[in-house]
């Protein structure tokens, strides 16, 4: 993957973003009286959706890896405003819409019936305790 690659997949993703999110925020129903911060990210939306798209290009197993290894010290020219790995999580999750939109209207390709899960394990409870608990019930 080249630099003009990257770049390339960002300006279009950037100019996606710029036409979407003032006709989102048109169409968002807002919550009266809760307090939001209006403090911009130091990533944009673009940036994090070109990300995600370079992971899927490059075809690495996992985002974490993947983001801490890969684009945290490979890739500090194309992305110097680069967040911590958690940040990263949220913020991948505010631009799923947006991503998911993207695919949908400019990028569809053929299905080709793989599809791939990233998910880090979480510990609920110890092992020895887990026929006690009723929360994962029918699930562990």
């Amino acid at each position: 993957m080249t630099d003009a690659n990257i770049i390339e997949i960002f300006c279009i993703l950037d100019e996606f973003c710029k036409y979407f999110a003032p006709e989102l925020k048109k169409h968002t129903l807002d919550i009266c009286g809760k307090r939001r911060r209006n403090r911009p990210c130091l990533m944009f939306d673009s940036e994090v959706m070109t990300i995600l798209v370079l992971f899927h290009i490059l075809r690495h197993r996992d985002l974490k890896s993947f983001y801490l290894g890969y684009v945290c010290n490979h890739m500090r020219k194309e992305f110097p405003h680069r967040l911590s790995y958690n940040r990263f999580v949220e913020r991948q999750a505010k631009v799923g819409l947006h991503l998911l939109l993207f695919l949908q209207t400019c990028a569809l390709g053929k299905c080709t019936g793989i599809s791939i899960i990233d998910s880090t394990p979480l510990k609920s409870c110890n092992i020895k305790r887990a026929h006690s608990h009723r929360t994962m019930k029918g699930w562990a």
